[in-house]
């Protein structure tokens, strides 16, 4: 299965595990699946770490592909479902997530429970 991570996920993956639920992890940690960081959660990192929201204190990129997830673009084609998208969460980065799962058919992993009001497949 292809899943894209939330930003808090990839963020408690790295520093807090214990936060990720069993069943979470378990899929985080099948080897069958691959486990995608989308740059919109780069851009929602960088974007909070320079508003002082945010402790960065390493190389995202690098330490996403050291923890053994995939890096993913935005595109545009992820980008035309926004137009589209209800308006359940306002948050615009878990709607670009959304759009981005919604668009590559690609399940979406999120503690944030507004996310499963969306036509997207939700782990």
């Amino acid at each position: 299965m292809n899943i894209i991570i939330d930003t808090h996920i990839f963020l408690w993956a790295l520093a807090e595990p214990q936060k990720i639920s069993e069943a979470k992890r378990r899929e985080l940690e099948t080897a069958t699946n691959t486990i995608y960081v989308s740059a919109i959660s780069v851009a929602e990192m960088m974007l909070k770490a320079s508003m002082g929201k945010l402790a960065i204190d390493f190389d995202v990129v690098d330490m996403v592909k050291q923890s053994g997830f995939e890096l993913l673009d935005f595109s545009a084609e992820d980008a035309v479902g926004l137009k589209s998208l209800p308006f359940h969460h306002k948050d615009p980065f878990d709607r670009m997530l959304i759009s981005q799962s919604a668009s590559r058919g690609f399940a979406l992993m999120s503690d944030d429970t507004k996310l499963s009001l969306y036509d997207c497949q939700m782990v």
